[in-house]
């Protein structure tokens, strides 16, 4: 078996953080999805599992963090600078809040962050590794 990462997370609503992430760009994966949970892929490899409060507190006694904290924030890369605009738009269109953080632009990295609308933080970046000024570190 190839090595996946499944993120879970709390929600309050199921069906709007389903929308939600599908307008961002996630495909649903209905073999992993019922009345309490909802399987959202990024790619081959990241998953992320939309969970109820009900279906969380399954998993752990741990409190869940009001959604004005940020106790990660998750990035996501796009495929160009456009993209990452464009996932802003979507996420603000849906529910969730654009640009939680100010832009970063520096030329060979773009980056726009949001919440989605638990407040959950996510990163919405676009990397040209070959336009890296030599000696520069990334970061």
């Amino acid at each position: 078996m190839s090595k996946m990462i499944f993120v879970s997370l709390p929600v309050t609503d199921l069906k709007a953080s389903m929308a939600f992430y599908e307008a961002i760009g996630f495909k649903n994966n209905p073999q992993f999805t019922d009345e309490t949970a909802a399987c959202m892929v990024w790619s081959e490899a990241i998953n992320f599992m939309l969970l109820t409060h009900a279906k969380w507190r399954t998993f752990t006694s741990r409190p869940i963090p009001p959604k004005t904290s940020s106790e990660v924030m998750l990035a996501l890369s796009c495929d160009s600078r456009d993209a990452v605009d464009a996932m802003n738009g979507a996420a603000a269109a849906n529910g969730g809040t654009a640009d939680i953080n100010p832009i970063e632009d520096h030329g060979f990295m773009y980056t726009r962050d949001l919440a989605d609308p638990d407040g959950h933080a996510l990163g919405a970046m676009w990397m040209d590794m070959s336009a890296i000024p030599s000696g520069d570190k990334v970061g």
